[in-house]
């Protein structure tokens, strides 16, 4: 998927969370924020785009909602931890939406080495009543900069089929 396809679907979300009404947030570690500025990259993403944080460390995720136990039993590299930051991030923002996202991309994670999988990905989409997560293993890919896009042009697809079958607020 080429970067300017990955940009076409994030434009397609942003109009469709307009049209329906609906609003998201996120909360990255491995994209850094890539695909809340995706989102924002439409014009009139404000309407729904509530905030979002970028919790690279595992001691952000805590302070921004992710409890320590979660972290601490299923590690910060896990389907779990993705639900967690998913929910709180959409709670904190009372959004529609959350997603979470953790993974390591090319290189073992120094912070966290005998939990990280290089190329291992984790993430999850928070609705108001149900959280769904997954796991990706990627590509090699040339940079960070691939990895990230690679990462989001998933999610990417995953949101649009979610906010596809919601209705409008």
């Amino acid at each position: 998927m080429t970067e300017a396809e990955i940009r076409e679907k994030y434009r397609k979300l942003t109009l469709m969370l307009i049209e329906k009404q609906l609003t998201i947030t996120t909360m990255e570690s491995a994209t850094g924020g890539l695909i809340a500025s995706l989102i924002t990259d439409t014009e009139g993403s404000s309407a729904v785009l509530k905030g979002a944080f970028v919790t690279y460390s595992n001691a952000a995720k805590i302070a921004c909602g992710v409890p320590a136990a979660v972290i601490e039993k299923y590690s910060v590299y896990s389907e779990e931890t993705a639900r967690a930051m998913a929910q709180a991030c959409r709670k904190a923002y009372d959004a529609d939406i959350g997603i979470g996202v953790t993974g390591t991309f090319g290189n073992a994670d120094p912070a966290n080495p005998d939990d990280s999988v290089p190329g291992v990905l984790y993430y999850a989409i928070a609705l108001r009543n149900s959280t769904r997560s997954f796991r990706a293993g990627l590509a090699i890919q040339p940079s960070r900069l691939a990895y990230k896009l690679e990462t989001a042009g998933m999610i990417a697809d995953i949101c649009l089929q979610t906010v596809a079958g919601m209705k409008e607020l």
